[in-house]
């Protein structure tokens, strides 16, 4: 293996890390990751309006009132962070 390889290698890790939610470092605690799917799939939601529209007949509220509650929902998606043990 060259330098220019791990080099190759480790601009290909970066840019899925930058592009894919999920693909991120070991050290990511799984509140994080769901933090970051949960993210993720509101600001889907929220893009892309037949989604919105349909998340608004089922639940029998207005669009408006749909983006505001998804927008919302993404500042704790998953409620508040666990307690950080300190080693």
């Amino acid at each position: 293996m060259q330098a220019s390889d791990r080099f190759n290698i480790n601009s290909q890790l970066e840019h899925l890390q930058a592009k894919y939610v999920g693909t991120g470092h070991a050290d990511l605690t799984r509140f994080e990751w769901a933090v970051n799917i949960h993210r993720d799939s509101y600001a889907s939601y929220v893009g892309h309006y037949p989604i919105l529209a349909y998340f608004a007949v089922a639940e029998n509220e207005s669009i408006g009132r749909e983006r505001y509650n998804f927008m919302q929902k993404m500042l704790l998606p998953c409620g508040l962070p666990p307690e950080r043990e300190d080693e």
